[in-house]
């Protein structure tokens, strides 16, 4: 069976892996700010560049997924009832974060950026070939902008991008302080990318998409039809665990 309720196992699997691979992240990042592990994940290449992979394979799938969701005509109601799902979910990351981090706490981050670019992504999803196209745009005017504005003579159009009302654009001299941070600008190149992905195979390479995924692969394609979930989940039961393994470890001898 290589497809659930309109989804493709396969795609589900890849967004399975992206999961696993985040909450690995996480957990070493959680290690760290507990003092177990000794490293700077806001600096380090290794950690920064491993969040940029997971976060393009997450955007990489949900632009997939919207072109294989136009080419089975998915209406504008069930986009709707979908991305509530994803704004409730970038809310509460909100609010845990600000109780967690309150100095740095997630007012942008990925369900927030996806919320917005999903809603992009949904009203571009026909425009085929020019997505590549616009993809690049995307991805090369963060940098061109970032690099403008730090040498240009426009200050005070720097310190406004630069300002929380305004960076999530993307456009910005320097990360704002916040845990996480998915601007529209890089990152809706990456999901454009996705979309134009997805009709690609549409047109030429069919057969691919409708593969029967190997059987181990099972767990993976269950974890990513329920990503979301695990997304909002994991991180307090991980750091609930370390909490409570601090509070044991004071309280028995």
């Amino acid at each position: 069976m290589t497809q659930h309720g309109g989804r493709l196992d396969w795609l589900d699997a890849l967004r399975g892996a992206a999961v696993v691979w985040m909450a690995v992240f996480h957990l070493c990042f959680d290690l760290s700010q507990f003092g177990w592990f000794q490293h700077n994940f806001y600096d380090e290449p290794l950690w920064v560049w491993q969040r940029t992979v997971i976060v393009s394979l997450f955007l990489f799938c949900a632009g997939f997924g919207q072109a294989i969701a136009a080419a089975q005509g998915q209406t504008w109601r069930r986009f709707w009832r979908r991305w509530v799902q994803v704004l409730g979910g970038a809310l509460l990351v909100t609010l845990g974060s600000w109780l967690m981090f309150p100095n740095s706490f997630i007012y942008f981050g990925m369900l927030h950026g996806m919320a917005l670019m999903l809603i992009i992504a949904r009203l571009t999803t026909r425009w085929g070939g020019w997505l590549w196209f616009l993809g690049a745009v995307a991805i090369a005017a963060k940098f061109a902008a970032s690099y403008a504005l730090q040498t240009g003579d426009a200050p005070d159009l720097a310190n406004a991008l630069n300002a929380p009302a305004w960076n999530w654009i993307g456009w910005i001299t320097h990360k704002p302080t916040t845990e996480d941070y998915v601007p529209l600008f890089p990152w809706m190149g990456v999901m454009w990318w996705g979309v134009a992905s997805g009709h690609w195979l549409l047109r030429h390479a069919t057969h691919s998409l409708t593969k029967p995924l190997p059987v181990h692969l099972g767990s993976l394609a269950w974890l990513g039809r329920h990503s979301l979930f695990f997304y909002l989940l994991h991180q307090p039961v991980l750091i609930g665990t370390m909490v409570a393994i601090v509070w044991l470890s004071k309280v028995i001898p």
